[in-house]
C-alpha cells in the first residue's frame, strides 16, 4: 500500500503553523507558485528553492538549458511532505544546489492525478514496489524518469541517503555519465508504459470471483479488532472490502452453507473502528488510518473521500443489521462533513490536515487535567473512565479519546445507571467540543474536487434516504448544483476549484465520481434532472474516454500530452475510474433501458478481466460492479400522488433494506409523459386507488403492485436466487 512515507520514529516532524494572512514583514523569498490556487503549492511559495507549476515554462526551461527536472508530487495534509519541506525546501543551501542544477517543479497529487499515477508508477517500479508522498522523481529535459524516491533526510540517516548527497550525485552523473542516465530514463520508460498499458481479453469476469476474493479479504482480517494491518502496524478502513463480505453474505442466505464469518469480520471492523481513536469521538468525522492495530492512534488527517467511503459502509450495515451505531456513525461522519468541509457556496472541501501548532495531533488530544478542570469531578470521572483519559495518557502521555469498554460496565464501575452515564456523556461531549473548537484548528485545504465531491454527494444522499434526514440530501444537492454550476467549461467538467478559480479539464475519475453522486442524488429525490445530467456526462466522458478495445482511459483526448495514457482498474486508497464508471454504465442501463451502456459495462470487464482475476484484492470496486452485473439488479418504482407520511413510509422501507444491487425510480404527484420516455420502468405505471404504489421486478419478472409498506418489506427482503445471466 502506498503510504504517505514516514522517517524514523520518535523524530521532531511537526509542520511549522502557516497562515494566509499578511505579516509585518514581507517574506525573504517568493518563488512563482505564489500564483497557484492549490493550498499544497501555496505552502511552498516561499521557499528560497525557484519552484515552478508544472506547465509549459518549467518545460521549456528544462529543454533550453539542458537541465534535469526534479519533481515533487505531494498533497497538502502529506505529514512528511511537510517535514522535507522545513528540513530541505527551507533550508537556503539545499535550495542553491536545487537552483544551480534543476528545474524544480512542485505538483499537488490531487489536482493532477495523471501526473501522480504516472510518476508514482515509475517510484514504485524503481524502488521494487515501494512508493508515497513526499514522491520525489528526476526527470530528463523530455520528461522521462530515471531516479525515484521519497523522503529525503537534508543529510544521510535512518538508513536514507542525504538530500544534498543525492542532488550532488545525480548533478554529477548527469554531467560525466549522460547516456548511462538517458539508458536508464529510457528503460525505466518502458517499464511503466508496459505498466500502465493493459491488454484486453476476451472474456467477462466470472461471478464465483467476488465471492472468492471476499472470502480471501475475510481470512486476511484480523478476528480480534477487525481490518487488516499493513505491515502489523497500521490500519486503514477497508471499506471496499467489507462491501463485497457483505454482498457475498447475502447471496450465501440462499445457499446451504451461509457465511456468518463475513458478517462477522464486517461488524468486529466496525465497531472497533467506531470505538476506537481514529474516529474523533467528539465532532465526528475518520481519520485516513490508524497507525497501530487497534485504531487507537490515528494519522489525524481527515479526507474527503474517506469520509464518503466510510459513511457508504456504516449505511451498508445499517441496512443488513439495523444496528443503531452504524446509523449513528454514518449520521455524524455527514453532520461533520457539513458543518467543517462543506463551503458556503455549496462545494464540499478536500481535507483537514493532521498537524496544528507544529504538532500531529495536538488538537485532538486532551490530558486528564485539562478534563477534569472543564467538567468537574463527577462528570470528569465519567467522562475519563468511558473514553480511556488517564493520568499517563493512552498516546505520548496524552490521551486520544476512544471506548474500550461498553457503557454497562463502566456505569455499574461507576455506581450509576446508564440513563445517568449517557446524559453525563452528552453534557461533557458539549463543553468540551466548545473548548476544543477555541484551539488553533489544523489547515484546512479548501479545495473543491469535482472527483471527491461526487463521491461525498453520492454517500450524503444515500445518507439522506437510509438515515430519513433531508439536510443530508439538501447538503448532496447543494454540491451538485455547485459542481454543475461552478465546475463546468463548455458542457464538459474541470476538476479543481479555489478562491474562485476553476481550471484543469477534468479526468475520468471526476466524471465517474460525479455521475455516481448524480445518480444517487436522482434516486434520493425523483428529480429528472439529475438523471438527465448523468446521462449528458456518461456520453461526454465515452466521446473522451472510452478506448476502443475496451475501458477507459485516465486522460481525455484532448488532455495535455504525458508519456503514457494510461487506463488501469486498480481499487486502492479511492477506487478507479474505470470501476466507479462500470457500476454507472450498469445503473443508467436498468434505469435508462440503454442497452449500449451495459455494452461499454462489458467492455470494461473484458479489458481488466486478466488483470482482475490475477489480481482480485485490488479491484475490490470492480468486482462489487461485476456482483451487480451478473445478479441483475431489482428493479423498484415508487408512484405517489403526493409526499406524506405514507409515501415516506414506503420510501423508509425501501432505503433500509439492505439490497445492493438495485435502482430506485418514481415519480411524487404525475409523471408526464417526459418522464416515462426518460425512463421506460415508469410507463404504465401509477398509484393505485390514489395510494403511494411499489412495483418490484427481478429477473425480467414483476411482482404484483402493492400499496402496502410490509408487503414491500417482504418483497424486498427476500434474497435473489442465482444469477441473472
Amino acid at each position: 500500500m502506498i503510504l504517505c512515507v514516514a522517517a524514523a520514529a520518535g523524530e521532531d516532524a511537526g509542520e511549522k503553523v502557516r497562515t494566509m494572512t499578511t505579516t509585518s514583514s514581507a517574506p525573504a523569498h517568493t518563488n512563482r507558485l505564489v500564483s497557484a490556487t492549490s493550498p499544497y503549492l501555496l505552502q511552498h511559495a516561499h521557499n528560497p528553492v525557484d519552484w515552478y507549476p508544472w506547465g509549459p515554462e518549467a518545460l521549456e526551461k528544462a529543454r533550453r538549458e539542458d537541465k534535469l527536472i526534479f519533481l515533487s508530487i505531494g498533497y497538502s495534509a502529506c505529514h512528511w511532505c511537510h517535514v522535507m519541506e522545513r528540513e530541505s525546501f527551507e533550508n537556503e543551501s539545499l535550495a542553491k544546489v536545487l537552483n544551480e542544477h534543476f528545474v524544480s517543479i512542485k505538483v499537488d497529487r490531487e489536482e493532477r492525478p495523471d501526473l501522480d499515477d504516472l510518476y508514482m508508477k515509475a517510484t514504485v517500479l524503481y524502488n521494487q514496489g515501494q512508493g508515497g508522498w513526499p514522491m520525489s522523481v528526476f526527470l530528463t529535459p523530455d520528461r522521462k524518469p530515471f531516479f525515484a524516491g521519497t523522503y529525503f533526510p537534508p543529510e544521510s540517516r535512518y538508513g536514507r541517503p542525504g538530500f544534498r548527497d543525492v542532488l550532488l550525485k545525480i548533478a554529477e552523473v548527469w554531467k560525466d555519465e549522460r547516456p548511462k542516465v538517458l539508458q536508464g530514463a529510457d528503460s525505466l520508460t518502458d517499464a511503466v508504459k508496459r505498466y500502465a498499458v493493459v491488454e484486453p481479453g476476451k472474456d467477462l469476469i466470472p461471478h464465483e470471483v467476488v465471492g472468492q476474493c471476499a472470502g480471501m479479504l475475510a481470512r486476511a482480517f484480523d478476528p480480534d479488532t477487525g481490518g487488516m494491518s499493513g505491515g502489523g502496524t497500521n490500519k486503514f478502513p477497508p471499506s471496499m472490502a467489507m462491501d463485497l463480505m457483505l454482498r457475498t453474505h447475502r447471496h450465501s442466505q440462499t445457499t446451504t452453507q451461509p457465511q456468518a464469518g463475513l458478517m462477522e469480520a464486517v461488524r468486529t471492523t466496525l465497531d472497533h473502528m467506531a470505538h476506537g481513536g481514529i474516529y474523533d469521538q467528539l465532532g465526528g468525522g475518520i481519520a485516513r488510518y490508524s497507525t497501530d492495530v487497534r485504531w487507537l492512534a490515528p494519522h489525524f488527517e481527515k479526507m474527503l473521500y474517506d469520509q464518503a467511503l466510510v459513511t457508504g459502509i456504516y449505511l451498508d450495515a445499517y441496512q443488513a443489521t439495523h444496528d443503531p451505531l452504524y446509523g449513528r456513525i454514518a449520521r455524524e461522519i455527514c453532520e461533520y462533513v457539513i458543518g467543517d468541509l462543506q463551503s458556503p457556496e455549496g462545494g464540499y472541501y478536500s481535507t483537514r490536515d493532521a498537524d496544528s501548532e507544529g504538532v500531529e495531533g495536538k488538537y485532538y488530544v486532551w490530558s486528564k487535567a485539562e478534563v477534569m478542570a472543564a467538567l468537574g469531578a463527577r462528570d470528569g470521572e465519567l467522562f475519563c473512565s468511558y473514553y480511556d483519559v488517564s493520568e499517563h495518557g493512552n498516546w505520548e502521555e496524552q490521551n486520544i479519546l476512544n471506548v474500550p469498554r461498553g457503557a454497562d460496565v463502566v456505569a455499574k464501575l461507576n455506581k450509576v445507571s446508564e440513563s445517568e452515564l449517557a446524559a453525563s456523556l452528552a453534557a461533557s461531549r458539549v463543553k468540551l467540543l466548545a473548548i476544543r473548537g477555541k484551539r488553533v484548528e489544523p489547515h484546512l485545504d479548501d479545495k473543491v474536487l469535482a472527483s471527491w465531491n461526487g463521491f461525498m454527494i453520492a454517500s450524503m444522499a444515500r445518507a439522506g434516504c437510509v438515515l430519513d434526514e433531508p439536510r443530508f440530501v439538501e447538503s448532496a444537492r447543494r454540491a451538485a448544483e455547485f459542481v454543475l454550476t461552478r465546475m463546468q467549461k463548455d458542457g464538459r467538467l474541470l476538476r479543481t476549484y479555489r478562491a474562485g478559480k476553476t481550471h484543469t479539464p477534468g479526468y475520468l475519475d471526476d466524471y465517474a465520481f460525479f455521475i455516481e453522486g448524480l445518480i444517487n442524488l436522482y434516486e434520493a429525490t425523483f428529480d429528472l434532472r439529475w438523471l438527465e445530467e448523468a446521462a449528458r456526462l456518461t456520453d461526454v466522458a465515452v466521446k473522451h474516454f472510452r478506448d476502443e478495445k475496451g475501458g477507459f482511459f485516465f486522460g481525455a483526448d484532448d488532455a495535455e500530452e504525458v508519456l503514457v495514457r494510461s487506463k488501469d482498474a486498480d481499487d486502492g486508497a479511492i477506487p478507479s475510474g474505470n470501476s466507479v464508471m462500470m457500476m454507472n454504465l450498469l445503473r443508467l442501463s436498468a434505469m435508462l433501458d440503454r442497452k449500449a451502456y451495459a455494452g461499454e459495462a462489458e467492455g470494461i470487464m473484458r479489458a481488466f478481466g486478466t488483470r482482475v482475476k490475477d489480481h482480485p484484492a485490488s479491484a475490490e470496486r470492480m468486482l462489487a460492479a461485476v456482483d451487480y452485473y451478473w445478479s441483475r439488479p431489482t428493479e423498484v418504482v415508487i408512484m405517489s400522488a403526493s409526499r406524506g407520511a405514507e409515501t415516506a413510509a414506503m420510501l423508509r422501507t425501501v432505503w433500509q433494506t439492505y439490497l445492493p444491487n438495485k435502482v430506485v425510480v418514481g415519480a411524487i404527484g404525475a409523471a408526464d409523459a417526459a418522464a416515462a420516455k426518460m425512463i421506460p420502468l415508469l410507463a404504465d405505471r401509477k398509484a393505485i386507488d390514489g395510494k403511494p404504489t411499489a412495483y418490484v421486478c427481478e429477473n425480467f419478472v414483476c411482482k404484483r403492485p402493492t400499496t402496502s409498506v410490509d408487503e414491500l418489506k417482504k418483497m424486498l427482503e427476500e434474497p435473489a436466487r442465482g444469477v441473472g445471466r
